[in-house]
């Protein structure tokens, strides 16, 4: 087969591919290239900067496209509903990165926790501020609200546990026997707003106004912390700030952004905001576990 990359892939993965006959082409195309691009391959493998919309599909029809898989867990820069109906398979890969994004999750819980990320940027400016960022807090003892209970949200609980904290989860699908196996309770959303101390984000992206609000941003501790490593725009960029600026969170991590680059400069460089590059599933352990799960998702195609 013929297979187009065009936002990278683990290079062994690549070299396996290509042992085993296929044609591998890494190829980024723009927006108005990549229609008439992807008639031209059996299998298009992207990342989160390639966004497959329904006019390339269009363009792709009748072609020999028969899969767009994507590398990561999220799929909506796919119209996923518009492909299949087209006659075009979407697969994703929702094990591999689940450690690498959960451990991004405990590191902004840390940052916050701690002021790490904004006591290191006042020490390159020359400046020596142990007072100012000596009121940091412990996770241990504290209540981390996870919303959405998947696999990466069950992977920082386990890690959150380790650190001593109290984890509540709310999700729409409560997994038979994980509460006792891990050691954590569902609760329904409001009651996590109202115990958590912090709260990590972990749901797929959501139709119409974002999850994270002012009404729900009302509904949390005051001094609560907030993390985002699942999709930008799950919450209310706006809100959050005003929210930042007047105490109610003592701060925010996040990873993603609802523009990516981001724009919202007031945001990413507030002080009590730890920021990251949309890095989540950025590992060598996670893209060389993608790239396993793209090569057994090509052979499953015969």
């Amino acid at each position: 087969m013929r297979i187009l990359v065009t936002d990278g892939m683990d290079k062994t993965a690549m070299a396996t591919l290509r042992a085993e006959g296929h044609e591998v082409v890494e190829q980024f195309y723009e927006p108005d290239q990549l229609g008439e691009a992807l008639r031209d391959f059996d299998v298009a493998v992207v990342r989160s900067k390639t966004k497959v919309r329904a006019n390339h599909i269009d363009a792709a029809k009748g072609s020999r496209l028969k899969l767009i898989i994507r590398g990561g867990v999220g799929v909506d820069n796919i119209d996923v509903a518009y492909a299949e109906k087209s006659g075009i398979a979407v697969k994703n890969t929702p094990k591999a990165s689940s450690q690498s994004v959960a451990e991004l999750a405990m590191g902004h819980m840390f940052a916050c926790a701690r002021y790490i990320s904004i006591a290191g940027h006042s020490m390159r400016e020359g400046k020596w501020e142990k007072k100012a960022y000596g009121k940091g807090i412990e996770l241990s003892g504290k209540t981390l609200g996870i919303l959405g209970f998947g696999r990466i949200g069950q992977r920082l609980c386990v890690m959150a546990k380790a650190m001593g904290m109290e984890v509540i989860a709310s999700d729409i699908y409560h997994v038979p026997g994980i509460e006792a196996q891990l050691g954590m309770t569902y609760v329904e959303e409001d009651e996590l707003f109202a115990r958590a101390d912090f709260i990590s984000l972990h749901t797929p992206a959501v139709d119409g106004k974002p999850l994270i609000n002012a009404e729900t941003i009302a509904k949390m501790k005051d001094g609560a912390v907030l993390i985002n490593t699942s999709r930008g725009n799950n919450v209310d960029e706006d809100a959050l700030l005003e929210a930042l600026n007047s105490g109610k969170l003592r701060a925010a991590g996040l990873d993603v952004y609802s523009q990516e680059p981001p724009q919202n400069a007031a945001l990413y460089s507030h002080p009590n905001v730890s920021c990251t590059p949309h890095i989540g599933a950025a590992t060598v352990e996670a893209q060389k576990r993608i790239g396993l799960e793209i090569v057994d998702i090509i052979r499953a195609m015969g």
